[in-house]
């Protein structure tokens, strides 16, 4: 007959177990007279150590490394878009022009102030020279030249206010020009020509973000957390991997590793959760800002009991398997499990014995004290 190979390893044996249980098939007595018996092929396996890995899944947000809101910061009718969705563009790039016209006119006008400016206090200086052989020859008294110098000093603080004025005018015509803060990828623009720009506008121009690493947001109940930071500070073979594995909304999985490098440092009171971040390289740019995935830890097992989950019947809330004995009987053990690995279960020490043959599957079809009338050693093809 054809034997199931077991799923956690390969060298694994298969028992075909008969067993004596109600009638389907006939055979002959030794009075030659017909006995109801039924051939029940189940196969076993034999409890084995191995090392054996548990994951454990957060759904999580991705973001670009910088994700940055491009806004106007003046006001005016969007003149000119010099970018597409989608588009990469570098630092410094332009990417938007907002009608400068009004701009101009500002500071123009701006730079006129200043001359003017400059021409009294010019003229305030003048009235200073002049007064001071007066002064020297006590033609009149210092009190003008008191005055003189105060107007001196008006004139020359109504200049520095004019250059201010001039360059913020200047500011104001460079945010006519809206260029890329940093290098990264353009997303949606939802703004066309003619619309009018505010910086009080609710929604930006579009979102630059730049992706050659990104950050995947997601979060872990607090119990989570707390296995999570005692196990990450485990120093035994029992300890979670420091990488974490990404797996894409397809069902892939993203070709680099990444680390947690950040949380939230607090728990959300309103859920009980915290945000954690971890940290994915990108190479070529496959993750973009606003994607979805899951974030995958994994805690190492070395060395443990494992049993198919097939092999575990559930009665109320324990956990048990049948143990085949010496004397070709099945015995229901209980046994506790910690944890899942794959199609197998971990179990706790103590429950199980290495070398110990418990059924493989079917364990809906015997039990307890059931005897095996007869069974063959077979090895896995």
């Amino acid at each position: 007959m054809r034997l199931i190979k077991s799923i956690f390893n390969e060298n694994i044996l298969l028992i075909p177990i008969i067993l004596m249980i109600s009638s389907v098939n006939y055979s002959c007595d030794s009075k030659g007279e017909q006995v109801e018996v039924e051939t029940l092929s189940l196969p076993v396996t034999t409890v084995q150590k191995d090392s054996a890995v548990t994951t454990f899944e957060y759904l999580g947000a991705i973001e670009g490394k910088v994700n940055v809101e491009i806004r106007p910061q003046v006001e005016g009718l969007l003149d000119k878009i010099h970018v597409d969705e989608g588009d990469f563009v570098e630092k410094g790039q332009l990417l938007f022009s907002i009608n400068s016209l009004p701009y101009v006119e500002r500071l123009k006008n701006a730079q006129a102030a200043v001359e003017v400016e400059k021409a009294k206090l010019e003229n305030a200086k003048i009235e200073m020279e002049r007064l001071q052989p007066l002064i020297d020859h006590e033609v009149i008294s210092e009190v003008q030249m008191k005055t003189a110098q105060s107007n001196y000093e008006v004139a020359k603080a109504s200049l520095s206010q004019a250059e201010a004025l001039k360059g913020t005018s200047q500011i104001d015509m460079q945010f006519t020009q809206i260029k890329a803060p940093v290098s990264g990828y353009i997303g949606l623009i939802p703004m066309r020509v003619g619309n009018l720009l505010s910086k009080g506008d609710d929604e930006p121009i579009t979102t630059l973000s730049e992706i050659s690493e990104v950050y995947v947001y997601f979060a872990m109940s607090e119990s989570n957390y707390l296995f999570y930071k005692r196990m990450k500070e485990d120093s035994t073979a029992r300890r979670l991997n420091p990488n974490v594995k990404l797996i894409l909304a397809d069902g892939t999985i993203h070709s680099e590793e990444g680390i947690i490098d950040a949380d939230a440092g607090q728990i959300d009171r309103n859920t009980g959760a915290i945000t954690l971040r971890a940290k994915f390289n990108n190479p070529d740019k496959l993750l973009r800002s606003g994607n979805t995935g899951k974030i995958i830890l994994e805690q190492v097992h070395p060395n443990v009991l494992m049993v198919p989950q097939e092999s575990i019947t559930k009665i109320q809330d324990k956990n048990f398997v049948f143990l085949l004995k010496a004397d070709s009987t099945v015995k229901r053990q209980e046994v506790n499990i910690s944890g899942k690995a794959g199609q197998n279960y971990i179990l706790k020490e103590g429950d199980l014995s290495e070398g110990e043959t418990i059924i493989q599957s079917g364990v809906n079809k015997i039990k307890d004290g059931m005897k095996v009338e007869g069974y063959q050693l077979t090895a896995t093809p």
